[in-house]
């Protein structure tokens, strides 16, 4: 499992509390199994609940998982006599309807307990405007927007920082290794980014260095971009002559399929194009996106009204984005101001190609969303919950 970042764990204010992982419970009928693990982590949530100090506040972030997190909230603060507030990023009975339909009993019920429970707290917070009015409109829920904001370590890398990554993957994964060897400056610390001076310890990036392009995913759709790397029209274009750089794509996270989607990339074997999958620790997924020269997002709302948190930290990084269109995505991303959306391959395909024509020129598009994050000073999650939720709250400290 990947430890919390070191922020959250030396913090005085946060108390981390691990509760046991379900095994052995697979006997019987798969309904029997998913009630026994409901009823069992009701159990374990609330004896975990009761045994911390009375709190003012139960902050359930965020919904889903709902069950039974909602409703064993609702049932410790009834006995602490506390206030619920429930951190709206999705529906959970979508999510479900994904892989039973939504006429499923079990997504109907589902839907039955997020909606009683939900009007039963005491306040709701969302993340959208699309999903405030949706609460309202089909579970009579008032809530408050709050949009995910990038926590303060998210922010551009410094290239000495960069370096130190770099030199650190180089030691497992090929891509980040140098391409080739300068005797001009054999003292010369290398990666295939960066390079720095042996005397003065000064830090450079390197001339035709790749472009590097990441890409954080729950790996269950990875269609669009390894239909793009593995269409032979990028290599084409270079072969022909476009001042396009080679590529090293970065793809972090973790799912079910990634077995099958590495299996695929194994296969795939290009001259300009490299796809590697690190193990990145919580701090070095920041520097990581501080570092990159463009996000990839691939995540697709099973409501349309979430958006994705992989997005908002890359734009706390200042690194524009491709995204896969769903309903409320321009929330988030504006079109041709911090980033571009596509509808598929295909465009996701042009859209790389005109992005990175004469990379690494400080002119055209790539620069200008990245100059255009940068100009927009945008809130810190600390700030935003400060405007948004201790109001709320009555809090005014």
């Amino acid at each position: 499992e990947t430890r919390p970042h070191p922020d959250v764990l030396h913090s005085e204010n946060i108390r981390l509390v691990a509760v046991s992982e379900l095994r052995g419970l697979r006997v019987g009928p798969k309904l029997f199994q998913y009630v026994l693990k409901v009823f069992v982590q009701s159990v374990q949530l609330l004896y975990t609940l009761l045994r911390i100090d009375q709190p003012s506040y139960i902050l359930l972030q965020q919904n889903p998982p709902g069950l039974p997190s909602i409703a064993v909230a609702w049932v410790a603060g009834l006995v602490w006599g506390s206030k619920l507030i429930v951190d709206w990023h999705n529906y959970g009975y979508t999510i479900m309807s994904l892989s039973h339909g939504r006429s499923h009993p079990l997504v109907l019920i589902a839907k039955w307990y997020e909606k009683l429970f939900g009007r039963l707290s005491d306040y709701n917070l969302c993340v959208t405007d699309a999903m405030k009015k949706d609460l309202w409109v089909n579970f009579k829920i008032k809530a408050v927007t709050l949009y995910d904001k990038p926590a303060s370590y998210f922010k551009e890398t410094p290239l000495d920082l960069q370096h130190n990554l770099y030199v650190k993957l180089a030691e497992d994964y090929e891509p980040f290794r140098p391409r080739y060897y300068r005797a001009v400056n054999p003292s010369a610390e290398r990666s295939a980014f960066t390079e720095r001076d042996g005397k003065s310890g000064n830090v450079v990036k390197t001339r035709g260095r790749p472009a590097l392009l990441i890409s954080s995913t729950s790996w269950t759709d990875l269609s669009a971009l390894t239909s793009v790397l593995s269409s032979p029209d990028y290599e084409r274009f270079i072969k022909e002559g476009a001042k396009l750089p080679a590529l090293v794509c970065v793809i972090t996270g973790k799912g079910p399929l990634k077995d099958y989607y590495n299996g695929l990339i194994q296969k795939l074997h290009f001259k300009h194009i490299q796809i590697c999958t690190p193990w990145l620790e919580a701090e070095d997924y920041p520097l990581m996106l501080g570092s990159a020269d463009l996000g990839v997002c691939l995540h697709k709302s099973s409501s349309g009204l979430d958006l994705p948190m992989k997005v908002v930290d890359m734009f706390g990084c200042c690194l524009p984005v491709c995204a896969i269109h769903f309903e409320c995505l321009h929330e988030l991303v504006k079109h041709n101001e911090n980033g571009l959306i596509f509808r598929d391959s295909k465009e996701l395909a042009e859209q790389l190609k005109m992005l990175f024509l004469e990379f690494p020129a400080l002119e055209g598009k790539l620069h200008s969303f990245r100059e255009n994050l940068r100009a927009s000073r945008q809130l810190r999650w600390d700030q935003s919950w400060d405007q948004t939720v201790l109001p709320l709250l009555g809090n005014k400290e």
